[in-house]
């Protein structure tokens, strides 16, 4: 990946829509190099899909919390079930595996506590494997990045 590739994508990330054209201005080429450029980037993964961001306040979505989980074996069949269940529940944005303490940190976006509670108790806490859930709910997002640093 050279310069003009990371280029290309600094401008992606901020403006997902642009066009083909308005793109090759930006990076002073022509058309068919930057699109060819932009596929290949595509195909390599390094792009991964393009996508609206959406204000979850306006959909319903007043609540933002964070989950550790602990599980009791972390052996890999074990984990493998886990994960599964969590991408199967929509209102959870991330997991992750992290080290420390708990095996497992979730962020979740929810309509109110009494939903968070319901899917913590219902979906995850009852899970066999799980041996401890704790939260923390977010009281106010101070800011978001959605764009990775390129330099």
């Amino acid at each position: 990946m050279d310069k003009k590739d990371l280029k290309l994508l600094d401008i992606l990330q901020k403006q997902g829509r642009i066009s083909i054209a308005d793109l090759a201005d930006k990076m002073n080429m022509s058309d068919t190099p930057c699109l060819r450029r932009v596929k290949k980037l595509e195909q390599d993964k390094v792009i991964t899909g393009y996508q609206a961001q959406l204000d979850p306040q306006k959909l319903d979505l007043n609540v933002s919390a964070f989950l550790y989980i602990r599980l009791n074996d972390c052996s890999s069949s074990f984990t493998d079930i886990f994960e599964q269940e969590m991408i199967k529940l929509e209102h959870i944005m991330e997991c992750v595996v992290v080290s420390g303490e708990y095996d497992y940190m979730l962020k979740i976006v929810a309509t109110d506590l009494l939903s968070l509670e319901r899917l913590v108790k219902q979906n995850i806490s009852n899970l066999d494997n799980v041996a401890q859930v704790s939260s923390t709910v977010v009281l106010k997002p101070v800011f978001s990045r959605t764009t990775l640093p390129l330099e």
